[in-house]
């Protein structure tokens, strides 16, 4: 068994080293309980930088860019994580999307994954070729409690795309799935709790609840990190930030597919 999570690790390692971020636009606007400890936020402020103010980066036409010799810079198959400083679907971004997807269309090649507060905002925000969805589109819908599932999770069954995760993270209470049916459209649930010294606990039972309801659906599953503040069995537990994600792992508790 040993042998065989290091198989899967050294994989997940590959995986990693083959991917990119692109951060095309900085800035945001709190949107939910999720935000109030927000890292883009709280990295900002040391900077001395306003995180409400939107703008796009230098980055902004990154997975286009090409090399001396003609090769782009972003190599085929590689999977790109889009705008993890900010939220791809804020409204200050409208002017600037359309050719953010005429990127994603360019570059068939690579596998976009952009993770949402707003999907609420999803069917305004469409290019006009969208139809079911990109291929190489996946959307992560973002659900920290459950107030936030009943909300968020019915606009985002209905959406027309092919590729759906739910990220529940910082994941700040239970959270029941079961009535959302995940099993026929979620391609993964992802849970974690809250990181920095400001962090609110996450409880292990929460996470056992979602997996738990993954097995049950035959999604798979990924415990990303315990956050800084984590409980279990009613033990506090404090974890420093370099081994959230190690210890996570350590339960032993992802469905993997």
């Amino acid at each position: 068994m040993k042998f065989l999570q290091r198989i899967i690790f050294a994989i997940m390692e590959e995986q990693v080293q083959k991917s990119f971020i692109w951060n095309l636009w900085h800035g945001c606007h709190k949107f939910s309980e999720g935000c109030r400890h927000c890292y883009v936020y709280r990295g900002d402020s040391k900077r001395g930088i306003d995180s409400t103010l939107v703008h796009k980066t230098k980055n902004f036409d990154l997975p286009v860019r090409k090399k001396k010799g003609g090769d782009y810079k972003i190599p085929s198959g590689s999977m790109v994580y889009t705008c993890f400083t900010s939220d791809f679907f804020v409204e200050d971004a409208d002017p600037w999307r359309g050719e953010a997807w005429e990127f994603m269309r360019q570059r068939c090649d690579l596998d976009f994954l952009i993770i949402t507060k707003r999907i609420e905002r999803f069917d305004q925000c469409l290019p006009a070729d969208w139809g079911e969805g990109y291929d190489n589109v996946t959307i992560c819908c973002t659900v920290e409690n459950q107030e936030c599932a009943n909300k968020r999770l019915p606009v985002f069954i209905k959406a027309p795309i092919k590729h759906k995760r739910i990220i529940c993270e910082p994941l700040l209470g239970p959270v029941d799935l079961t009535p959302f049916e995940i099993g026929k459209w979620a391609c993964q649930v992802v849970a974690g709790g809250e990181s920095g010294t400001e962090a609110r606990a996450c409880d292990y039972s929460w996470v056992l609840l979602l997996r738990d309801e993954c097995l049950r659906s035959g999604v798979p599953f990924w415990f990303k990190q315990t956050g800084s503040c984590f409980i279990k069995d009613g033990r506090l537990y404090k974890i420093a930030r370099h081994l959230q994600h190690s210890q996570a792992r350590r339960a032993g508790i992802n469905i993997i597919p």
